[in-house]
């Protein structure tokens, strides 16, 4: 008995698995399925090309990563990329709308400018859409649509010039291209540099397409501040950097908060013999796992294309989007948008974690000091994550309503 039993439970099994073998020869291979679309929304053109086209690289190079290890729930996953040649407030509105409708991609992931997310948000909210936004921004704002894996000021700026005025002085000057982030940014700075018993000296802007920084750095000549803040942001870098080296500033402290390494190395930012950024990710950072990410990129984008601290954030962005359609099963958006600010992935730099109340990443602060290749390499390290507190905690919530409703008129 017991052999007829092993038997018929052995043609059993047979049929089953014959059974899954058709049904499998009958699904249509990955490259036969509809592609999962998902959206991009990033300058490859104009003066912040720089700084934006590694973004779109790392995105890439997640997609790659997902299409090599079998695609998305089956499917292979296609970019559809929109140039804002480098005029987001304008056209990505109507870019973001054409992606959602036309194209039909479940996801958004893009914007370099505050500006530029800030005319994109009514868009994603009203099509209870998502967006990943990667980039270092101002705070004072959740909204339930997009996914923050960029820092905010108590993850970057606010700590970083603690640091520099505790190293260099309190006696500072602020810098930055004219456009939402460098205005809000430098209006939580005047106030924080006074509580820490410091004096903003002068505060001065320049047009993004502008090549002229000559008053301003003739103001740093004759003030002689003990450190200077930039929020100059793209190719406005480039202008700065040679204006202060043909002023013989070379040695003017300089904490650079919208530059990484595509900007140092393309526009000799290791000229300054002491010039820092903050960010959480530098290419230089040992270890296997940069080492492993390093390669995959250099496979991808070749040797001339340098990683960054944001595009490692797009990086991120994508990965974490991912996992969330794996956990739910689907790409039905709301159902994602749920659950990606539970994820945690690996990263370059050891692991990524969301904050589900706050929706953005938890970070880590580096100080790195830019070297004469515009390499950064790391001079400090502050070893605990910092959880994201969107509206800085030195202020209340309706004081920083308040300087919102004030600066509403700011430029983009």
């Amino acid at each position: 008995m017991t052999r007829v039993r092993l038997a018929l439970l052995g043609g059993l099994a047979l049929l089953v698995a014959l059974a899954l073998a058709v049904y499998l020869m009958r699904q249509p291979a990955m490259k036969d399925r509809e592609p999962i679309v998902i959206g991009v929304l990033h300058s490859l053109s104009g003066p912040l090309a720089t700084a934006e086209a590694p973004l779109v690289a790392a995105i890439r190079l997640a997609v790659e990563d997902i299409n090599r290890g079998g695609g998305l729930l089956g499917r292979r996953v296609e970019l559809r990329i929109e140039d804002m040649n480098s005029n987001a407030s304008k056209l990505a509105p109507e870019a973001a709308q054409r992606l959602i409708t036309e194209q039909r991609a479940v996801a958004l992931f893009g914007c370099w400018s505050s500006g530029c997310r800030q005319v994109v948000r009514p868009v994603v909210e009203s099509a209870n859409h998502l967006l990943f936004y990667a980039a270092a921004h101002e705070g004072m704002e959740v909204s339930p649509n997009i996914v923050y894996t960029g820092p905010t000021p108590n993850q970057h700026v606010l700590p970083a010039t603690d640091w520099a005025m505790g190293r260099f002085g309190r006696r500072v000057a602020l810098v930055g291209t004219d456009s939402l982030f460098p205005r809000r940014v430098n209006a939580m700075l005047r106030e924080f540099v006074q509580l820490r018993g410091g004096e903003v000296l002068a505060e001065r802007y320049v047009p993004l397409d502008s090549k002229e920084v000559d008053a301003a750095v003739a103001e740093l000549q004759a003030l002689k501040p003990d450190l200077v803040l930039s929020t100059i942001n793209g190719d406005g870098n480039r202008t700065f950097f040679d204006a202060i080296v043909a002023a013989g500033l070379s040695d003017l402290p300089l904490l650079s908060f919208t530059a990484a390494e595509p900007e140092m190395s393309a526009f000799g930012g290791g000229r300054l013999s002491r010039h820092f950024t903050a960010w959480s990710y530098l290419q230089s950072l040992p270890g296997a796992a940069n080492t492993e990410f390093l390669a995959r990129w250099r496979e991808l984008n070749g040797l001339q294309v340098q990683a960054s601290d944001p595009a490692v954030s797009a990086y991120l962005g994508v990965k974490l989007w991912a996992a969330a359609v794996r956990e739910v099963g689907s790409t039905q958006i709301a159902a994602v948008n749920a659950t990606v600010v539970q994820q945690s992935v690996s990263a370059p730099f050891g692991f990524a974690a969301m904050d589900d109340d706050t929706r953005h990443l938890w970070r880590q602060l580096r100080i790195a000091q830019v070297r004469p290749d515009g390499q950064l390499g790391e001079v400090v390290l502050l070893g605990r994550h910092i959880r994201a507190s969107p509206w800085p905690s030195f202020r209340t919530t309706e004081h920083w309503n308040e300087l919102l409703a004030r600066s509403s008129g700011d430029k983009r």
